[in-house]
Order: structure tokens, then C-alpha cells, then sequence
């Protein structure tokens, strides 16, 4: 890995020290960016003048902290030297183009590791470099839904149930863009050879099926909605609704946890969680008893015990909660409340870095911090833009 340089978005974190090119995106790609920055990496995201889409207000988009943005305008051939400038001081670079748009720009996998063999150059799509999809558009609720992931999702028999883009585009896709990245960057610290690492949403997603799929072979669990029980399938793992129309959590797969909520919730002449054929009466029983309090009333009896019941907060109001409040899971930086870095470390302590960044507002300061020869001249000649 390169050397600790003097760029501006360097964290505290275990990948303090780690060079990384984004090529700014939308989804994933910069929630890729953002978790390296998070550990600790010194990123620079690279994006159009004016900036590039954005998930809402760009002085409100986490996706975008911890890093300076660099404007360059890569039609420019000034502009696409300079990205590769910036590869060839880089430990990874991360896009999230259509298949052969970076090539198109001069910016794909070739040239860039022709500058630096130990480059690891990071590619995150929805259907992947190659198949007959891969040059189809497409968006999270496509590749789950191709890769076998939503069918089963929901409580409702007629239609699946998507959980907003969490499970695609964060799950299946940024996660394991960051998973392959650092594996490759582990592999290049003793081979001395970079690679090229392709991360499809569709691929991501079906990974993580496995345990359904293990279960599915061995007949444990069926392709059907609320049929197995993880799935609402089981009355004791399910939501209910609170006095105050909220909801409940009820996780009590385990006998003695399900002897926890009965005993607390004064059902302990219920049907049992292996009596099958009661379940619906069960179900009943329980709708009925958690609709006799509010959420607030259930999350005293509940809190701090063995049943695996939690309320179910809105955002705003999880930052709050004792425990994540505790924990500093949510944090409040310039009054944005945000996630905190995650995960954490024993001796390397990840930290907040900058907020989120004005699209090419630090093209002047980041290109020097990284060794980009005549800065200015970019600028002047319209390859860069300092906002």
C-alpha cells in the first residue's frame, strides 16, 4: 500500500494510509467511497463540474462526506491524464459506469494498471462486466428481483415486499465492492500485482440467499411468502401493532425465549410454537394482547429481557434510543445526524472525517495534496474546475 500522503481526507481508521480514486457515481459506488473513507483511507472523489447526481441536497448527502471533490471535466484529455495521474498514485479506484464507459474515456482497467501494476481497480454495476444483461439499465429493484431475492420478501401472499434499496444496491453491492477491494488489496501487499475486482448487485445479492438456499435444498423452507419462519411464517417472529397504531418486533424463535414473551405478555395458556395447526390462533392471540398497550408501554415490559421483542423506530427516533445513544451509533455532526463509522475498532479508532463535500470544492487543494503537477493550469484550461 502507498505511503501516508498528505491528502485531505485521510481518517483515523485502520485504512489510514490507503490511497483511493472514486469515479463519482450514484448508490453504491459512493457508499463504497464513503465506507473506505469511514476506516480511515484518504479518498478523492472525481466528478463532472457542477457535480453528479446526488441522493437529495448535496450539503445533506452522507454519501458524499469524509472526502474533498475533485472537478474534472473527462472529456477533456487533460482532465482523463489527470485521473490517471491520480490511479498511478492510488492503492484502489472504484467506478460505477456502464461496462466499457471508462474504457470509452480513456480511464478502464488497462490503461490504469498499465500506470500502476498494483493498482486495484474497482468496478460496481447491477448485472456485472459481462452476460446478456450487462449493458441492459436496470436499478436495486431489478437485480434483487432477477437474483431470487425478492420473491420471497413480505408478509402478503399476492405480491413481494421490497425493503427501499437496502438490500440491492447496499447489500449486495456496495458491501461486497468493499469486501473485494480489500481482499485484493491484501493479496497485492504480497504479490505485488493489482486486479480488477467486478462487483455485480446481482451477484452480491445471491450470495447472500445462502442460508435461504441451504435451507431451501433441505427442505426446511419454500418459495412461498410467509410460509417458513423468518418470513412471517411463525407468529412469534413477526410485527404486531401497539395500542398507538406502531409496531413491535417479536423474535422469540427459541423455546425459552418464546417462554419469555408468553410469561410477560400473560399468555402462557397460548398455543405453543410447535403446535403448527394453531398457529393462526396463536397469531390472534398475540395481535390482540399487543394491541391493548402502546409501543412505549410494551418497550418497558420488554426492555432489557430475553424474549426479542424491540420497538420498531423510525430513523429520527433510533438516534435517541439509550442504547444506540449509548453506543454513539447515530451522531449529530453540524446538525446533520448521520450513522456513526462502522464497524469498530479496539485499537485503530474510526472517526468522522469532513462533511459532505461541495462538488469541486477542493480540486485546487486535493490535485496538490496528491502530487498533480501544475494544478493551476488545469484549472485555467477548463480540464478542472474549482468551484
Amino acid at each position: 500500500m502507498s505511503p501516508d500522503g498528505a491528502g485531505l481526507g485521510r481518517g483515523t481508521g485502520p485504512l489510514r494510509g490507503v490511497r483511493v480514486v472514486e469515479i463519482a457515481g450514484i448508490g453504491p459506488g459512493p457508499h463504497a467511497a464513503t465506507l473506505l473513507a469511514d476506516l480511515g483511507a484518504d479518498v478523492v472523489r472525481v466528478e463532472r463540474p457542477g457535480g453528479a447526481l446526488s441522493a437529495g441536497p448535496r450539503e445533506t448527502d452522507l454519501l458524499t462526506r469524509g472526502r474533498p471533490s475533485v472537478a474534472l471535466d473527462l472529456k477533456h484529455p487533460r482532465a482523463v491524464e489527470t485521473v490517471l495521474t491520480l490511479a498511478a498514485r492510488a492503492d484502489v479506484l472504484l467506478e460505477g459506469m456502464r461496462p466499457g464507459a471508462a474504457e470509452r474515456l480513456g480511464i478502464g482497467p488497462d490503461v490504469a494498471l498499465a500506470r500502476n501494476p498494483r493498482l486495484v481497480y474497482g468496478r460496481m454495476t447491477g448485472w456485472g462486466q459481462d452476460g446478456p444483461l450487462a449493458q441492459a439499465a436496470g436499478h436495486d429493484l431489478n437485480y434483487i428481483g432477477l437474483a431470487g431475492a425478492l420473491h420471497g420478501l413480505g408478509q402478503t401472499a399476492d405480491r413481494p415486499q421490497f425493503p427501499s434499496n437496502l438490500l440491492g444496491d447496499f447489500g449486495g453491492g456496495s458491501t461486497y465492492l468493499v469486501v473485494g477491494v480489500l481482499a485484493a488489496l491484501l493479496e497485492a501487499r504480497s504479490s505485488g500485482a493489482g486486479q480488477v475486482v467486478d462487483a455485480a448487485i446481482v451477484d452480491g445479492t445471491a450470495h447472500l440467499t445462502a442460508m435461504f438456499a441451504s435451507l431451501l435444498a433441505g427442505g426446511a423452507a419454500h418459495e412461498a411468502r410467509a410460509s417458513g419462519l423468518l418470513d412471517g411464517g411463525a407468529p412469534f417472529y413477526d410485527l404486531y401493532e401497539t395500542a398507538d397504531g406502531r409496531h413491535m418486533s417479536v423474535g422469540a424463535l427459541e423455546p425459552q425465549f418464546f417462554a419469555e414473551l408468553v410469561r410477560l405478555l400473560e399468555l402462557e395458556d397460548a398455543p405453543g410454537r410447535l403446535e403448527v395447526d394453531r398457529w393462526p390462533e396463536l397469531r390472534e392471540r398475540l395481535a390482540a394482547r399487543f394491541r391493548e398497550r402502546t409501543q412505549a408501554e410494551w418497550t418497558e415490559v420488554f426492555d432489557g429481557t430475553d424474549a426479542c421483542v424491540a420497538p420498531v423506530l423510525p430513523l429520527t427516533e433510533a438516534a435517541a434510543h439509550p442504547h444506540l445513544a449509548a453506543r454513539g451509533t447515530y451522531v449529530d455532526r453540524d446538525g446533520l445526524l448521520q450513522p456513526a463509522p462502522a464497524p469498530r475498532f479496539s485499537r485503530t479508532e474510526a472517526t468522522l472525517g469532513t462533511g459532505p463535500s461541495v462538488p469541486g470544492g477542493q480540486t485546487r487543494a486535493a490535485l496538490t495534496a496528491w502530487g498533480v503537477p501544475d494544478v493551476d493550469g488545469l484549472i485555467e484550461s477548463g480540464a478542472a474546475v474549482q468551484a
